[in-house]
């Protein structure tokens, strides 16, 4: 059930990032939190927010905003040059970050919303209306998880998380200089598989109103 508009101005956190490891199911508990809270929900939203300041394509930005190049702690030594009056003299990675951070910042200022992935957690670290959540399960459960959802394809399930989690990591790394998923980062940590997709979003609905 929504809550009212003076509710939501009284609760304990505006705010909620939603940081996930790939099929973990963190997207869609952070869309069903923001549905129950009656908040706005930022992912697909925020990057086409993110496309119509840069230019760039919404598939690229879903991919390359998110995601290093490869797996390799390396995959960001040789990111191009930027064109100086395009991106600042920025390569397309730094740029796109930059241009995401200030998208973030923005959304944030309005308030009331949960944002998924993206480095939102480090971007917002210093606003004290704002919960951090991390969502994680064992391979097994998000296996299962992402054969059901996306389907089979030519990589093994097994070798996708890695794919998806490795690059993510080295993402999150270069431009936050922290360790993603550890637990010291956010504020809350729930393994999805034991709690269950429901109970996470009750528990952090929860948090976020003081109940």
């Amino acid at each position: 059930m929504a809550t009212s508009g003076q509710e939501r101005k009284d609760m304990a956190y505006r705010i909620i990032t939603v940081s996930r490891q790939f099929g973990s199911g963190g997207r869609s508990i952070g869309k069903k939190l923001a549905e129950r809270l009656g908040y706005e929900y930022y992912d697909k939203e925020l990057v086409k927010q993110v496309s119509l300041a840069t230019g760039f394509a919404p598939d690229y930005i879903e991919e390359k905003g998110e995601y290093a190049q490869s797996r390799s702690k390396w995959a960001y030594l040789f990111g191009g040059l930027g064109t100086a009056g395009v991106m600042n003299g920025m390569t397309p990675s730094d740029y796109l970050y930059t241009m995401q951070r200030k998208v973030i910042l923005e959304l944030a200022e309005k308030g009331n919303c949960v944002i998924v992935g993206r480095c939102s957690d480090y971007i917002l670290r210093e606003r004290e209306d704002t919960l951090h959540a991390f969502i994680h399960a064992p391979i097994p459960y998000r296996t299962e998880r992402i054969v059901r959802l996306y389907g089979e394809s030519e990589q093994s399930p097994a070798k996708r998380i890695a794919d998806k989690d490795g690059k993510r990591r080295v993402n999150y790394e270069h431009f936050t200089g922290r360790t993603w998923g550890a637990a010291e980062n956010y504020d809350i940590s729930l393994n999805a598989a034991a709690i269950g997709e429901d109970n996470c979003v009750e528990l952090l609905y929860r948090v976020v109103t003081e109940e």
